[in-house]
């Protein structure tokens, strides 16, 4: 193999800034929420977009999300609750959820309970969609195997003529997650591999601990 071509040629140096026990938040929500801003600040493209992990029936399973919310108490997401997702996390509610912007040299790693909203924030949050976002998510049977496109778009024109000028209503099936994290895990990347990595968990006061992990 010609060493141009060869995957383990491939490296960065990590030299964009530090992490260390005094420059965080006590509250890891908070400090997430300060990276967020910097994410937001420099303009990366869908600083949203996190891996989220499942696992059921000993087999782990990883697929991109967008975040769509902050929360005291976690992290929201919204899907189809029939979705390979949704059945996973109704058979296995704890989750992992991994966001990683280059552009910084950050890495967040989030574990914790998957819990459905409530239906007035599903409803809340789904009233605010683009209507053709609302239309595909009746218009998808997600997760489950269709012969072709042209059955997506068939059901793209029925459901358009079906809710007509009206308002689309959330279906039944479709709503959000809120992750309410145990473990959270702050990564700024240094040179040589020498990594900084925080790790925030909660104890049974409720009370976080910040330890420092070897990279």
């Amino acid at each position: 193999m010609k060493p141009g071509n060869d995957i383990s040629h491939i490296r960065k140096e990590y030299r964009m800034s530090s992490l260390l026990e005094s420059d965080v938040d006590a509250d890891p929500v908070l400090q997430f929420r300060a990276w967020w801003q910097a994410a937001k600040d420099c303009e990366i493209d869908e600083p949203n977009a996190m891996t989220l992990a499942t696992c059921a029936d000993g087999k782990p399973r990883a697929r991109i999300v967008l975040l769509k919310g902050i929360e005291e108490n976690g992290f929201i997401f919204y899907t189809n609750y029939d979705s390979n997702k949704g059945k996973e996390i109704a058979s296995n509610a704890s989750v992992s959820l991994v966001f990683f912007w280059k552009e910084l040299e950050r890495q967040v790693r989030i574990e914790g309970l998957a819990e459905k909203t409530s239906i007035q924030e599903s409803d809340g949050y789904f009233s605010y969609r683009p209507r053709q976002s609302q239309v595909g998510a009746w218009s998808s049977p997600q997760s489950e195997v269709i012969n072709d496109r042209e059955i997506l778009e068939k059901n793209v024109v029925y459901y358009n003529n079906k809710f007509g000028t009206e308002d689309v209503p959330r279906p039944g099936n479709w709503g959000g997650y809120i992750i309410h994290p145990s473990l959270i895990e702050f990564w700024q990347g240094r040179p040589g591999r020498l990594h900084d990595r925080l790790q925030y968990t909660i104890d049974e006061q409720k009370k976080w601990k910040i330890e420092r992990l070897a990279p």
